[in-house]
């Protein structure tokens, strides 16, 4: 589990997060939504340990980002893995080249190890019989599988995910969002993903967290957001053109 305690943090003084707080649960796929320019990016960056936060803590199973010595933020980094939006995969590396590379970088493992636990990870996200190809010759949804297996190779307590089904069509979208799911609760990992996908939302949303304009405006689940009387998160929510269809049947 993730606590987020009253976070602050603003550029150049620019608010962007303004008091948040919420949890996201172990176990659970949980998703931060809301419009560009809200602050969605800037919170999972805090997560990640790549902002510093102005004020307010950030808990880790129980352990606060304040009380963590450099040391300490090292080897929590280390138990995070991330999906990125573009999958960010290395165009010269082979898929299971590209797999073990966090474990070569940050482990001391012996090469059989690596191998093992990367082909481990690659079958996982069934692309066993593409493990020797180049990222070039994999479609999308492959690339973003490749991208799920290198995140998990090293058994990470959280997993981020940003924008994971971005340039997706709706139906590898699915699958994506299922094996982010599936690998979730597997793993027992804290996941949290940042998206504006409403399919997503309504596929996968255990926990949703809603940002507009750096506040947390909403939070609950994908099944209570049909039910909210909160008109930020449902205009929101039905700006999809899908949605609206859907809304005329409610």
């Amino acid at each position: 589990m993730i606590e987020v305690k009253g976070l602050v943090k603003s550029f150049d003084g620019n608010m962007i997060l303004n008091n948040i707080s919420t949890e996201f649960v172990q176990g659970k796929t949980n998703l931060i939504i809301g419009q560009s320019g809200s602050g969605k990016t800037v919170l999972i960056k805090c997560l990640l340990g790549l902002h510093s936060p102005d004020d307010g803590e950030i808990v880790y199973d129980g352990v606060s980002n304040r009380n963590m010595t450099q040391a300490e933020k090292t080897l929590l980094r280390r138990e995070m893995g991330m999906v990125f939006q573009g999958s960010a995969l290395f165009d010269s590396m082979s898929v299971l080249e590209n797999v073990m590379f966090p474990l070569k970088m940050l482990t001391k493992k012996h090469n059989d190890e690596i191998v093992q636990r990367a082909v481990d990870a690659i079958k996982r996200v069934e692309l066993k019989k593409a493990k020797e190809k180049l990222p070039s010759e994999l479609s999308g949804g492959m690339q973003k599988r490749v991208a799920i297996a290198r995140a998990i190779v090293m058994n990470p307590k959280y997993l981020f995910c940003d924008e994971p089904n971005s340039g997706l069509d709706p139906k590898t979208a699915i699958v994506i969002d299922n094996l982010i799911q599936e690998i979730t609760k597997e793993y027992n990992i804290t996941t949290v993903i940042n998206s504006h996908d409403m399919n997503s939302v309504m596929e996968i949303g255990e926990k949703i967290v809603f940002l507009e304009n750096g506040i947390k405006n909403w939070e609950g689940t994908n099944k209570e957001i049909f039910s909210t009387k909160n008109k930020s998160i449902t205009d929101f929510v039905y700006s999809s053109e899908l949605l609206k269809k859907v809304k005329k049947f409610l």
